[in-house]
């Protein structure tokens, strides 16, 4: 096993958009998975999410974590893990930043799956049911990433 360095890190955040957010809610851990686009201009993570108990746990405790995988087998696999601060969107800003969000997301879809998503609601559910969503981002305070592969010894 080895480490991740700071740029191996922020590739594996850049090229998925499926990870697991971790946050404090009712003084227990929780942790979700999330649609998200990593920006690396605001080095950040986006993503947006209707009301409900996620998003009032992360307006209290704005300290989050979010990790990233992947993983092919046992003997080789990476992992990101970082630490941050939950920030609400709010008008313009929130706009801007779900446009940002779905562009993203689909340029990583047809970069790594080669499937061509038309819509934001072709990758998340989430829009079918909301009004206005809440949009957030993660602004990355820390970063940590493993990786373990066999084909080079580690």
């Amino acid at each position: 096993m080895k480490a991740l360095t700071l740029n191996e890190s922020m590739q594996l955040l850049a090229e998925n958009y499926i990870g697991r957010l971790g946050y404090i809610s009712k003084e227990r851990s929780q942790i979700v998975p999330i649609t998200y686009y990593y920006d690396p201009d605001l080095k950040s993570i986006l993503s947006y999410s209707g009301p409900g108990s996620k998003i009032d746990a992360m307006r209290k405790n704005s300290l989050v974590c979010f990790q990233v995988d992947e993983i092919t087998n046992l003997e080789n696999w990476k992992s990101v893990l970082m630490y941050g601060r939950f920030e609400e969107m709010e008008r313009i800003d929130a706009k801007y930043m779900l446009h940002l969000f779905s562009q993203g997301v689909k340029r990583v879809i047809e970069n790594k799956e080669k499937i061509f998503p038309d819509f934001i609601h072709n990758f998340s559910s989430k829009t079918n049911d909301l009004k206005t969503p809440i949009v957030y981002r993660i602004h990355i305070e820390e970063i940590k990433g493993r990786q373990r592969n066999s084909n080079s010894g580690d």
